[in-house]
Formats: structure tokens, sequence, C-alpha cells
């Protein structure tokens, strides 16, 4: 007997609060959690207020796509041009989390300088209840068969040991080099999915460590990224 198939919708600020609550139980679970908030007793409720802000910011930049029960959620970004500096989020980031936004903005300083230069819709954020990875699928396929009616590429990143085994690895996205947060952070594996039949380089920059003496809000201070063995 097969499964009934997901009803996937665009979100709305109506679903804020419970799409919140899922993304930062995802981000709980993933190694970056306890690099971004060393403090296991604050981690939770800062992950939820950095949820509910790049939400927000999906809602009114990108588009967020979740299933009619709420069980996974998408953040999109179409990345047609390279995006201009986001100079509000880094201030969101340093205003709402405290003593975390400089770690928070650190990560996003070296995502964004690595982001690919080909044109491209970014998935910036995914997230699914447990056990419910049919829902994490159905939002992702709903959304590629745009992408693949407009001959457009994927671009997304994951934080886990094994990216060959995750969800966007089961829809064709292929692993490249990974950005390396650093002090002793985890790797952040960058993902593409080309479109159908398209072998053409992927114009994705060098790998990136992110180093400690990085500052996000001073560009100059940013270093050269090492070239890719």
């Amino acid at each position: 007997m097969t499964s009934p198939e997901r009803v996937v919708r665009c979100a709305g600020i109506e679903d804020v609060d419970a799409l919140s609550a899922l993304v930062a139980d995802m981000l709980m679970a993933q190694p970056t959690a306890a690099w971004l908030v060393s403090d296991e007793a604050e981690r939770f409720g800062v992950l939820l207020t950095y949820a509910r802000l790049l939400l927000r910011r999906g809602l009114s930049e990108g588009q967020v796509v979740t299933t009619e029960d709420q069980a996974a959620v998408a953040v999109w970004y179409s990345r047609l041009e390279p995006p201009a500096p986001a100079a509000s989020w880094v201030y969101d980031l340093q205003r709402l989390l405290g003593p975390y936004g400089p770690r928070f903005a650190l990560m996003h300083a070296y995502v964004d300088a690595v982001l690919p230069h080909t044109p491209h819709h970014y998935l910036a954020h995914l997230a699914a209840r447990p056990g419910q990875s049919g829902a994490a699928r159905a939002v992702l396929a709903s959304y590629h068969r745009r992408l693949d009616a407009e001959g457009l590429p994927a671009y997304a990143e994951v934080s886990c040991a094994r990216p060959r085994e995750s969800v966007v690895a089961r829809l064709g996205y292929e692993p490249r080099s990974p950005v390396l947060l650093e002090p002793g952070g985890p790797a952040l594996w960058r993902m593409w999915r080309p479109t159908p039949g398209d072998r053409r380089p992927d114009g994705l920059p060098c790998r990136v460590r992110a180093h400690r003496f990085a500052m996000p809000l001073r560009p100059r201070a940013l270093p050269t990224s090492p070239r890719s063995p």
C-alpha cells in the first residue's frame, strides 16, 4: 500500500512559531549546535530565537515551503545574481543572540563567501520531524521540479559526518569540499545538485577554513581562501 502524497504549500507568517520549533529541534541535533552555543542550558533558547529570525528572513527575501501538517520545512533563496551584503541580517544576529551573535555571524560570513558563482537556487535550511524524511523529500521534490523546468541547479550545506547519506544526497546533491569552522568546529559540507544531464563546472569557490580571528563585520579581515587540493 502506497502512502498518500504529501500536500506541499508556501508557508506564511502564521506558520513561524510551529516551524521555528521544528528548525530549532533540527539544529540541536547537528554538530554545529555546540559550536554555535557553548552553554548547554542556553542552547535551545538561542537556537529557537535564531530559527524565528531565519524563517522571517526567508519569508521576506526568499521562499519558505512546508507540508500541510508542518512536518517539514525548506527555506530557499534565488541566487541568479550574487546577493548584496546583508548588513541588517548581521546586525540582527548580534542584537538578538546576545554573546553568541558573533559566532553565528562568523558562520554566515564564511557560508556567504563560498556561495557558487553559477546562477542557482540556494537551499539555506531544511528541517523535518523525526521519522519524517518523506516529508523532507516532498518539500524538496516540489521545488526541484520547478528548478528542472527552469534549467537551474541547486546548492545546500549539510552538517554531518557522512554527507553522501544525507537526505539531499539521496535527491541528487553531490558533495564538494567543506567549509571548516574554527576554533574546533565541525565541517559544513557543500552540496551541489546539477540540472539533469549537466556536468559543467559548478562555480564553487575553493575550500575555506573559518578562522577564529576572522571578523564578519570587517570584510577586509577575512583571510584569503587556500586552493583546494
